[in-house]
């Protein structure tokens, strides 16, 4: 770009706020450039509960406009994306001395109305010593209720963001920072720096979007040289997974004496995935890892209620991410709303910052992003990413079952586990992945857990990958099932490429 073309829209963080702003408003017609200084979703988007859910729980604190609007997400979601959101039943079983059974009625009343569209079961209740789901919890434990909530591949629904973003004209350039920014002449001069190359180039934008995440406040005040109005505060939250702990596909919501909830959530088909902690992060933005007390806490909660027990030697994973909430003062981590605000600066070029946010209103979030934004650009094409499905999730009628069924029949040679995860994966793309392999040879070298060489080669191609952890941690979870000889043969295989640099 030049100087005399600037972008409409320069937009810094490649998350799931990041790159849902970024497909909006390249859709509307919008000259945007997405800038991440890291790979997509590398930092929160990835470590989430990975659920597409109204939040049960934000009833207790009277965020009603927040569950109406996010159970209405939940229902497009479904539509718009099939491989990579489906339903899942939740047990809540009742724990006397926590929430009294009346109190857990009422709010499974409430969020079964809140949302006008029904395609997903209403709540129920349970007798678990008669009900099946029941079996896995300890005896003590014979009420409760189920109700339906979504299950989402968090990073890969932003790099379908992202990618469908390009392919409507945005420009997406990752490992590269922002550096700096500066107003003048009617626009923002900023300096980008590709980690990679090394190599530093200036950019022109109408508008800057400041979806940084964690570094929000960070990135406002050091590269955009702008006082933070809003304050974001960052909570931890931490995630660990063990062997699977219980045959069905049903998931748990277990209620805690602190009156937090913990999940438990079948995972990867072998697995377990436990979370979450909310836990006050008082240093700057950055990695976090998990700490003992977190881990124990969170072994500490299922074995409270499951019959079986774990500790922390049964932990094969852990992941964790800093949630950069909108500072409402609230007295405990788990207290601080998840609602969203929107802050629009306008002394002279607009920058406008996303404080706080949940991955399930993304999608809204971006249709109000380009709202606020109408007064300080040109006109656009109007709002239409409630009915175009995301990159694979054109299948008949959204049905997942369907698809499979038609994939299974196309490509006889592949395993059943294996054409299950490259649909749920890759939906209706799966075409341009597996082209016309007519064999598993053909799809070249393995690397463990069922990858290929040809799926590499896509990720590499198609969604931006350039490391192991890019393909094993973000475009899949095949780190689960790889052996360490196995990530490092990945490792040259990518060298090779010329990939695989820091």
């Amino acid at each position: 770009m030049t100087a005399s073309a600037p972008y409409d829209l320069l937009v810094i963080g490649g998350g799931i706020n990041g790159a849902g702003i970024a497909r909006d408003a390249a859709g509307r017609g919008l000259r945007v450039l997405l800038c991440e200084k890291g790979d997509l979703a590398e930092h929160t988007s990835s470590a989430s509960t990975k659920l597409i859910h109204g939040g049960l729980r934000y009833l207790e604190q009277y965020e009603f406009r927040l569950v109406r609007e996010a159970l209405a997400e939940r229902e497009r979601l479904m539509r718009l994306a099939p491989h990579i959101v489906w339903p899942l039943r939740f047990v809540l079983p009742h724990d006397a001395g926590l929430r009294p059974a009346w109190m857990l009625r009422l709010g499974l009343f409430l969020y079964d109305h809140l949302s006008r569209l029904r395609a997903l079961p209403g709540s129920q209740s349970l007798r678990l010593t008669r009900d099946g789901v029941g079996a896995p919890l300890q005896p003590r434990l014979t009420r409760g209720f189920a109700y339906s909530d979504c299950w989402v591949e968090d990073s890969r629904l932003v790099v379908l963001n992202a990618l469908d973003a390009v392919e409507r004209g945005a420009v997406l350039r990752t490992r590269t920072a922002v550096e700096s920014a500066r107003r003048e002449d009617g626009a923002w001069t900023a300096t980008l720096y590709d980690t990679v190359t090394r190599r530093r180039d200036s950019v022109r934008a109408k508008v800057v979007v400041n979806a940084a995440g964690p570094w929000v406040g960070q990135t406002l005040l050091q590269t955009l040289s702008v006082e933070a109005r809003p304050k974001v505060r960052l909570v931890k939250g931490s995630h660990i997974v063990v062997r699977r702990l219980y045959p069905g596909d049903q998931a748990y919501i277990l209620q805690q004496p602190d009156r937090r909830i913990v999940f438990a959530i079948p995972y990867e088909r072998d697995f377990t995935l436990i979370g979450t902690t909310d836990v006050p992060y008082e240093a700057g933005p950055g990695p976090v890892g998990i700490s003992v007390e977190e881990t124990r806490y969170l072994c500490a909660c299922i074995n409270r209620s499951f019959a079986r027990s774990i500790g922390p030697d049964d932990v094969v994973w852990s992941f964790s991410g800093l949630r950069p909430l909108y500072d409402d003062a609230a007295e405990s981590a788990s207290a601080v709303t998840r609602d969203y605000v929107l802050d629009l600066e306008t002394e002279g070029p607009p920058v406008l910052s996303v404080f706080g946010g949940k991955i399930t209103t993304y999608r809204r979030l971006a249709e109000h992003v380009l709202e606020k934004l109408r007064p300080h650009l040109p006109d656009w094409k109007p709002a239409w990413t409630g009915q175009t499905p995301l990159p694979g999730g054109d299948m008949e009628e959204a049905d997942f079952d369907r698809f499979l069924r038609r994939v299974a029949a196309q490509y006889p040679f592949l395993p059943e586990a294996t054409a299950r995860r490259l649909a749920r994966a890759y939906g209706t793309r799966i075409a341009r992945l597996l082209g016309d392999a007519a064999s598993l040879a053909d799809l070249g070298e393995t690397f463990g857990g069922d990858l290929s060489a040809r799926e590499v080669d896509y990720l590499v191609r198609e969604e931006r990958a350039r490391t192991s952890d890019d393909i094993l941690w973000r475009r899949s979870k095949l780190g689960l099932r790889t052996t360490r000889d196995e990530v490092a043969r990945l490792g040259r295989y990518l060298s090779a490429a010329g990939l695989q640099r820091p």
